[in-house]
């Protein structure tokens, strides 16, 4: 076998693999949520009647020592989105210890963050009954403003691009991407290059490097939020009425494979643009958000330790 061929088995298993392994935690992502999705449908559904009562009448209903803060459900639940919330703290601590950071992808890990980071919040909620008064109405709070602020931090982390393994994509990358992509568009027959124009009307870098941070943002979002449309856009213009139909106006992929194989290489294109643009300001934005992520996180896990501690002593375990 000559080193070309053994370099291009070796890759071809490469690829497998990380095909593998990506279908492994689809299907392991899938579950964790369908689990979480139960547990929190089981819990509303059993204490509905409960949690719609005010909290005078609720001492006189029958689920009220099983559900209360510190009846026999509640403080499970305490425990449980106790354990959730330690679990996010799992992502960052990977950064800083190298053999937690050998296992799995930190995209992976990312995505168990953020379903962590929805399921606690909702556990926590239940465990409260609905009151949010005190030390622990306090922490209740900031703990929200943690969770709020991971679905931004959740956005800011897409905006940069990034290749299968993770690792951040470099200008030069991304530029070499964005290459081909035009090429492979330039040979594509079926949109004329006036109907695929309005994806990749953009600011230049020059231009988003004049902009302040809340101007960016505001563009990145406005950019983000108008591409579905114009997608759609396109493929009004290349299917009939019953496709339409069963498309929701262009809004889902059609069974169209060739139309939906340049729509993917159109929108892949624009998005790889509009990274390449904002690619400095999204840097500094991502920043700033972990400067303000952080206290909050830190702040919610201390008073979480001193809520645990005071219903020891109090004698609730």
């Amino acid at each position: 076998m000559t080193p070309s061929q053994t370099l291009l088995q070796r890759t071809g298993s490469t690829a497998t693999a990380s095909r593998d392994s990506e279908y492994r935690h689809r299907q392991l992502l899938k579950l964790s949520t369908l689990t979480a999705i139960m547990i929190i449908l089981v819990i509303a559904l059993y204490g509905l009647d409960y949690y719609r009562l005010d909290i005078p009448n609720r001492s006189y209903h029958s689920k009220h020592f099983d559900l209360r803060p510190t009846g026999r459900i509640g403080l499970r639940l305490g425990m449980l989105g106790a354990i959730l919330f330690c679990g996010l703290f799992l992502y960052p601590i990977r950064k800083r210890w190298s053999w937690l950071g050998r296992i799995g992808i930190t995209r992976h890990w990312l995505d168990f963050h953020v379903l962590l980071g929805i399921t606690a919040p909702i556990i926590i909620t239940f465990h409260s009954s609905f009151k949010f008064r005190g030390l622990a109405g306090v922490a209740y709070w900031i703990m929200i403003a943690v969770a709020l602020s991971g679905f931004v931090g959740r956005y800011f982390y897409a905006q940069l691009p990034r290749s299968l393994n993770a690792a951040e994509l470099s200008l030069k990358e991304m530029r070499d991407i964005s290459q081909t992509l035009w090429q492979e568009l330039e040979g594509q027959k079926l949109f004329a290059w006036l109907q695929l124009s309005p994806l990749f009307e953009l600011p230049t870098r020059e231009a988003v490097g004049k902009m302040s941070l809340g101007q960016a943002l505001l563009s990145m979002v406005l950019l983000d939020l108008r591409r579905p449309f114009l997608v759609s856009a396109l493929r009004r213009r290349a299917m009939n009425s019953r496709e339409l139909l069963f498309s929701l106006g262009g809004f889902l992929p059609s069974q169209n494979p060739r139309l939906e194989g340049v729509i993917e290489m159109a929108r892949k294109q624009a998005w790889i643009m509009a990274k390449v643009s904002f690619l400095s300001k999204t840097h500094q934005v991502f920043h700033l958000w972990h400067v303000v992520h952080r206290p909050f996180s830190y702040s919610f896990a201390v008073l979480m330790l001193v809520h645990i501690v005071v219903a020891l002593m109090m004698g609730y375990f």
